[in-house]
């Protein structure tokens, strides 16, 4: 079947339709990661979004199963798939590889995901490069959809968990024997599964809360800011509690939208990036040093570190367009990173820094 990809200036891509077989809208971005796009599609943070991937070649080797351990997905990033389509230049319908337990084509149809291949998606790229993210619609046998901006809505909350959740036997937390093990609060705006497989390894409690749970009545040893879809100003609730957490002086580690937020609950200022950071190949450079990251990331808005307070400095810069990738307080423990340094399926240049947020506790 044959199917389409407008984008809001009128600008039209045909190929042929995989996946599930309907219309849908939203902003379209492109990832330049060569490799885990089970992890990516399962990100929080495509919630709305219409995902071109820059890699040739895709669905190659299929998609792993549905399993998990200690309560949490082993291979997904979350219990179903966050983008609203893919679009790519060549889909394997099938697939090679020990771990693989059905097809792309199967695991789009069943969650109802439409996808586009036999794209210039190198062209669309540079397109998207030099115009910026733009909305966007697939369409099949002409069953046309109006265009949606997702920025308009607060994503974090369709994406959010309702109640607390406990990791790493975190509802143990009240009985006298487990009170030597450290607890810890992450305020799932969208959190990718890797960032709780993270601190549970490294022997944290972990409870995992609602974007906008209060903590007035709650004592945590710290608390992460997770990532999470769209615009950080759209979590004015967020940003208030974390304001509050400010005055306690309790560690905060935010990542990727949990940085921004952090970064807003400080006083500081965020803005919408051109067409965003996507993918695993993103350096990012420690101030004051020479020493380069590469990171994994997936956010479309950044710090103006220009408006950071001054208490506050910047920690790490793009080395691609300059933009900020870190904050941290120049005297409490607070610090935030806009890439990812849970990254799956990787790089983990920057995974030491769970290690440092787990002395700051």
């Amino acid at each position: 079947m044959n199917a389409k990809l407008i984008l809001e200036d009128g600008t039209s891509f045909s190929g042929r339709a995989f996946g599930w077989t309907g219309s849908v809208a939203g902003e379209v971005v492109f990832n330049t990661g060569m490799v885990g796009y089970p992890e990516c599609f399962t990100d929080p943070s495509y919630k709305g979004q219409i995902l071109v991937l820059t890699y040739p070649l895709i669905g190659n080797y299929g998609v792993p199963p549905e399993q998990s351990m200690n309560g949490i997905s082993s291979f997904f990033e979350s219990n179903q798939i966050q983008i609203s389509a893919l679009v790519v230049a060549e889909f394997s319908a099938n697939f090679s590889h020990w771990g693989g337990s059905r097809s792309l084509d199967r695991w789009l149809q069943s969650q109802k995901i439409p996808g586009l291949a036999g794209v210039d998606t190198r062209l669309l790229t540079q397109k998207l490069r030099s115009a910026g993210s733009m909305l966007g619609k697939v369409i099949y046998e002409n069953r046309d959809v109006e265009f949606y901006d997702p920025n308009r809505d607060n994503l974090v909350a369709q994406v959010s968990i309702e109640n607390p959740i406990h990791y790493g036997e975190g509802s143990a937390l009240r009985s006298p024997e487990k009170r030597d093990r450290k607890r810890v609060a992450v305020v799932d705006c969208g959190c990718k599964n890797n960032i709780i497989r993270s601190l549970v390894e490294r022997g944290l409690a972990v409870t995992a809360v609602p974007w906008n749970w209060p903590f007035e009545n709650e004592r945590f040893d710290g608390v992460v800011l997770s990532n999470g879809p769209g615009d950080p100003k759209m979590c004015n609730e967020t940003v208030k509690t974390v304001r509050r957490l400010l005055d306690k002086e309790t560690p905060i580690f935010g990542i990727c939208l949990g940085s921004q937020i952090l970064a807003l609950a400080a006083g500081a200022e965020t803005y919408k990036l051109k067409y965003g950071h996507r993918g695993q190949n993103q350096p990012c450079v420690l101030v004051g040093s020479k020493r380069c990251f590469i990171t994994s990331q997936n956010h479309g808005y950044a710090v103006n570190e220009e408006t950071l307070p001054p208490d506050w400095q910047p920690w790490f810069f793009n080395a691609n367009d300059g933009t900020n990738e870190g904050i941290r307080h120049r005297n409490k423990p607070f610090m935030g990173v806009q890439f990812h340094p849970e990254a799956s399926p990787g790089p983990v240049d920057t995974a030491f820094l769970f290690d440092e947020f787990v002395k700051l506790i």
